[in-house]
């Protein structure tokens, strides 16, 4: 006769709870969920930023800035026979430090109310932890694209007499003042070749070089393979298309982005006929508030304000930006706190029926060696007030 199990003296599996022993414990019973929440977060975040991976990137540890250096070139002469080498000062390789300050802590956050989870037919709390992945993802890139951009327009940081460096470039496509030229394959690619050559002359190093456009720009590349300068021909398929620096020129790997900067918004930039300010592109329509946002201005706050302490430049600098091209030294991010997902729970969730789900992080960003960094642009020549070299 089969042994009948005691029910009452058994021990019940809490689902979502690490390390159960059988008994109620507030402080695990959801941390697999959090777990989850943390991987659907960082998922989402990964998905959609590129930047991380592009420019120099640092973990700050008990400090609220980082400095990083920039070395110039020195100078080689002839030695004299006899003559002691003791090292010589004017020779030396001119310094300058550069500090990039963490931002005050970025939040996105959403509330989950226990019912609406439990009427939906649908994972819920997953779907959410992505969109906030997205949300931190996009003011992750936009903050380097625009550090970047404003790095295309600054001279070099080293000052010491007799030891001029390169500063930033800015490079036109086309030849003319129409904004459209921003879309004309043609164009854009003797704009790379432009880019290649004065990063270049300015002893860039070509490793690591990497072009962001948009996506319309970068399919109307990728529509021209074989016929215009790409190569890559021979990569075919879905490769092809991810916007991922599958196809590259003049040894620029190409990615795509909707947060670059691009005519005074993020991305793309849609409006009436072509001509010295408007790319005269018509938008498939029903694109919503979040398609194509315009620029607002990010500079540094101090005291007890919160928000960027770092420059990221005014909203007016970047009405005729429409690309960025840039070696992994042209800027660089620094994380105090990266991507991370906080969930409530215990009484908070009793008292509220539901709990907050919470994705974080602290970062910034500046740019390095401005040598490194070009910025395209297209339509009426830049204001000299404005978006010109040193105009910020």
């Amino acid at each position: 006769m089969a042994q009948q199990t005691n029910v009452a003296n058994s021990n019940p599996t809490f689902l979502g709870r690490v390390g159960d022993t059988g008994s109620y414990n507030a402080s695990n019973n959801r941390d697999l969920y959090l777990k989850i929440f943390s991987g659907e977060l960082f998922k989402g975040f990964q998905h959609n930023t590129i930047a991380r991976d592009l420019v120099m990137k640092r973990t700050l540890k008990n400090g609220k800035s980082l400095q990083f250096i920039y070395t110039g070139r020195t100078k080689a002469e002839y030695h004299i026979p006899g003559q002691s080498i003791l090292g010589n000062d004017e020779n030396a390789p001119p310094v300058a430090e550069k500090t990039i300050t963490v931002d005050d802590l970025l939040i996105s956050s959403a509330f989950v109310y226990e019912l609406d989870e439990t009427l939906a037919h649908y994972e819920l709390r997953g779907e959410i932890s992505r969109k906030i992945g997205y949300a931190l993802a996009e003011t992750y890139d936009r903050k380097i694209f625009r550090a970047i951009t404003r790095g295309a327009r600054a001279a070099s940081p080293i000052t010491k007499s007799g030891y001029a460096e390169p500063g930033g470039t800015q490079i036109r496509v086309g030849t003319t003042d129409q904004a459209n030229n921003a879309y004309d394959s043609a164009k854009l690619i003797d704009a790379f070749y432009d880019a290649a050559a004065a990063l270049d002359e300015k002893g860039v190093s070509s490793d690591g070089r990497v072009a962001v456009l948009n996506p319309r720009q970068y399919y109307t590349l990728i529509q021209n393979v074989g016929t215009n300068g790409l190569v890559n021909r021979d990569v075919q398929g879905s490769a092809l298309q991810g916007g991922q620096g599958i196809i590259e020129i003049a040894g620029i790997k190409i990615f795509k982005s909707m947060n670059i900067p691009f005519f005074g918004k993020f991305g793309t930039e849609f409006s009436g006929s072509a001509g010295a300010e408007s790319t005269g592109e018509t938008s498939p329509t029903n694109m919503g508030d979040f398609v194509g946002p315009s620029i607002a201005d990010d500079a540094a706050v101090s005291g007890t304000n919160y928000g960027s302490r770092n420059d990221y430049g005014a909203a007016n600098k970047f009405a005729h930006s429409c690309g960025l091209i840039f070696q992994k030294e042209g800027a660089a991010c620094v994380e105090a706190i990266g991507p991370q997902v906080q969930v409530t729970s215990g009484d908070v969730s009793v008292v509220y029926q539901g709990d907050v789900i919470l994705g974080r992080l602290a970062m910034g960003a500046d740019y390095l060696n401005p040598a490194a960094c070009v910025e395209l642009i297209a339509g009426a020549a830049p204001a000299t007030s404005g978006e010109n070299t040193n105009g910020w």
